[in-house]
């Protein structure tokens, strides 16, 4: 069976996103964007992790489409802190 190259990569930027919000300052602002963007980012490899064990095809697709949503919504938090 061929690697899952996506299930990797969705960890690994979840694990590299978790470690960039350690160097953040600590701020009001920041921490607000810390909290969203650290459950967003690390909800796409979830969302994608579960996706592979779906009860259905329709199942599968709902799943991939919120790892979706969720890295739009991180790309939209890592836009604000650049």
């Amino acid at each position: 069976m061929k690697e899952n190259d996506l299930l990797k990569r969705t960890f690994d930027i979840g694990v590299a996103c978790l470690k960039y919000l350690r160097k953040l300052e600590h701020n009001q602002e920041n921490n607000l964007i810390r909290f969203q963007l650290g459950k967003s980012c690390t909800s796409v490899g979830a969302n994608y992790e579960e996706s592979q064990a779906g009860s259905s095809k329709a199942d599968f697709t709902n799943k991939v489409k919120i790892s979706l949503r969720e890295a739009r919504e991180s790309n939209y938090w890592l836009r604000i802190l650049k």
